[in-house]
């Protein structure tokens, strides 16, 4: 069992920024990578950034390359997402992801919504 708390979503202006953060909680030593996710009203979650714990390789989808930056601290069994430069396709919920063999846990979700 892998608990998950995401944290940091809110409105914000276009050209903005904002830092999310997810709190990893349990089974942590299983966790093979943790990553960010976000899904729109009428679309698919999609990726948006993954780290993996034991080297820190990083994975950005296209939409966000330059722009977003994740991170982990490993201490404290956090990962984190800097949003700089937000664009309004940006708004969706977003959701920290853990991955571990054979299984993927899930955050609650923080709704990130970026003005125009």
């Amino acid at each position: 069992q892998v608990h998950l708390v995401e944290s940091g979503g809110g409105l914000v202006q276009a050209g903005g920024s904002l830092r999310l953060s997810c709190a990893a909680s349990g089974s942590i030593g299983s966790i093979l990578e943790l990553g960010w996710y976000r899904q729109a009203p009428g679309k698919q979650r999609e990726l948006v950034a993954r780290i993996t714990i034991s080297g820190g390789t990083t994975n950005y989808a296209d939409a966000v390359k330059g722009r977003f930056t994740i991170s982990r601290d490993n201490a404290k069994n956090t990962v984190y997402l800097q949003m700089n430069s937000l664009k309004p396709e940006d708004s969706a919920v977003y959701y920290c992801n853990a991955a571990v063999p054979f299984y993927t846990y899930w955050g609650q979700g923080t709704q990130v919504t970026v003005s125009s």
